[in-house]
């Protein structure tokens, strides 16, 4: 069973990681991103996987163009294999693609759906996670 946060609000569990969508030149300028950069060592100029207390899913390429749904399920799919493999881990997932990249819930969270236990998701994604 999954569990879930209200969107917008990052409530750290111990050993928690920050999971946002990015883009691949690691311009983290705005939204999940900015606060991952900010406010938990996100490195900027990093794109893809672990930085800082952060994971960085892309969902937009090196010149900031929307990346297509099948190459971020390419980035979804290795995030859940990294989250399977650190079970100790807690990842709290922000509504990734959701914003800035313009893709809708409804698109994006059923790439989630084999995640482990250790995944934390936004309410809206429940609807999606939970067929």
């Amino acid at each position: 069973m999954y569990k879930y946060h209200k969107d917008g609000v990052f409530i750290p569990e111990k050993l928690s990681i920050f999971v946002f969508g990015s883009n691949l030149k690691g311009i983290h300028g705005a939204g999940a991103a900015k606060f991952a950069c900010h406010q938990l060592g996100a490195v900027y100029g990093v794109g893809i996987g672990i930085t800082g207390r952060c994971y960085a899913i892309p969902t937009k390429d090196k010149h900031i163009m929307t990346l297509s749904l099948d190459v971020v399920k390419f980035h979804v799919d290795n995030f859940i294999n990294y989250a399977k493999e650190n079970i100790e881990t807690n990842f709290f997932i922000t509504r990734i693609g959701c914003g800035l990249a313009g893709y809708s819930d409804n698109e994006i969270a059923p790439l989630f759906k084999n995640s482990s236990e250790n995944c934390n998701f936004a309410e809206e994604w429940k609807q999606y996670l939970e067929l």
